[in-house]
């Protein structure tokens, strides 16, 4: 029989999942206005987006670093009122260098609550002894998909920008401190991490500089790759569809819409899928699902055919990521509150650096040639977890 209190934090970590979701996909249609608020070019808005890549990198290791001293559930709170409060900011600012610098509280606070609620859900799941963090992360996609349709929805209703921001804020707000005793307290994590990690009580906040063990090193590579990948399909598939399938510029994200919905359905039953099979099945198997998707999106003829391979991308590379962070959260003698942070620095690098290396090898060869190599780097993730010691 299961702790009451650890189906209860099961039951608040995911919507803490959800909540993330939400809020970081809320900003999505918000960047519109902001251009034009600050009358931005396109370069200018990238080099101001990076901001907020740039402070939730900043943030992950050193939220590791706070959930050893004060506990996960403590840092999902603060991190997540954060965001809440910055969000209807992010309408208001007029100048470019305050929007620099909320962009970056937003992005700092992001990448602390993604690194604790991912720790935290380790914890529930070792706890559990079942699989958990696919059926997670599929949660975190669904926030995403509400939090891009709802903010615009709201506005299409006719309200005005910001009050809907604030409305998303205080959905944000009351989820947080509705569910926020019910996650798992600062001792009862320790009293986890002791058992499944089996470190003594003592150094527990004695292995910080432990970052650089080989055994973090190839999952947050790994993550770094498979991360990439999806950042890279992102801002090129409709690029790809419109120049090299000849798709109109009005339908050009079906392809990441068939990706997406295909990843957050096959999160969801990813759980029941890792029980049945094993890691090495649904993380090699994936990854060469993965690649063949991007092979039949790059070779195919016909558009039915194209979107049936994003469909095939986003199976496979659906439960790859929750694997990695579930391992992470199970090597010997080393607590999750310092793998799990450098596996989501790694994996969120790979995220922002996979739009910028497929645009260099797009630039030198063509398009084509970048979405080859993503096929590429998911039979080099098979490879790597097959043969990894």
């Amino acid at each position: 029989m299961v702790d009451k209190t650890i189906v209860r934090g099961k039951t608040a970590t995911q919507v803490m999942f959800l909540v993330c979701g939400l809020a970081l996909s809320s900003w999505a249609p918000m960047v519109p206005f902001a251009k034009d608020r600050l009358g931005l070019n396109d370069g200018e808005l990238g080099l101001l987006l990076l901001f907020l890549g740039g402070g939730a990198l900043l943030t992950m290791p050193l939220s590791g670093f706070l959930i050893g001293k004060v506990g996960s559930r403590k840092v999902i709170l603060i991190a997540g009122l954060i965001a809440a409060l910055v969000l209807p900011v992010l309408l208001m600012v007029t100048n470019s260098y305050l929007m620099a610098g909320v962009l970056f509280i937003f992005g700092c606070s992001i990448g602390g609550i993604d690194v604790a609620m991912n720790a935290h859900g380790v914890q529930v799941q070792n706890a559990m002894g079942r699989p958990i963090m696919s059926s997670l992360h599929g949660l975190f996609s669904v926030g995403g998909l509400f939090g891009s349709i709802g903010l615009g929805f709201l506005i299409k209703m006719g309200l005005n920008p910001i009050y809907a921001a604030v409305t998303i804020a205080i959905l944000l707000v009351s989820l947080l401190l509705l569910q926020y005793r019910k996650l798992l307290d600062y001792q009862k994590e320790k009293e986890i991490i002791v058992r499944f990690s089996h470190i003594d009580e003592t150094k527990l906040s004695k292995d910080k500089f432990q970052w650089f063990r080989w055994s973090v090193l190839i999952l947050g590579l790994m993550c770094f790759i498979a991360f990439l990948s999806e950042g890279a399909m992102l801002d090129w598939s409709a690029i790809f569809l419109r120049d090299h399938k000849g798709v109109s510029s009005e339908f050009t994200g079906i392809g990441y819409a068939a990706f997406s919905i295909a990843m957050a359905v096959m999160r969801l039953q990813g759980d029941r899928l890792v029980s049945k099979l094993n890691s090495h099945v649904v993380v090699i198997g994936g990854s060469l699902l993965a690649a063949l998707g991007i092979l039949i999106v790059v070779g195919s003829p016909w558009l039915s055919l194209t979107l049936f391979g994003f469909v095939l991308l986003g199976l496979g590379a659906a439960n790859i990521v929750p694997v990695f962070f579930s391992e992470g959260g199970r090597i010997e003698g080393l607590s999750p509150t310092i793998a799990i942070p450098v596996i989501s620095t790694m994996g969120y690098a790979g995220q922002l650096a996979g739009p910028a290396l497929l645009g260099v090898i797009a630039q030198y060869f063509s398009l084509i040639i970048a979405f080859e190599t993503i096929a590429l780097l998911f039979i080099v993730v098979a490879l790597i977890y097959k043969f990894r010691k």
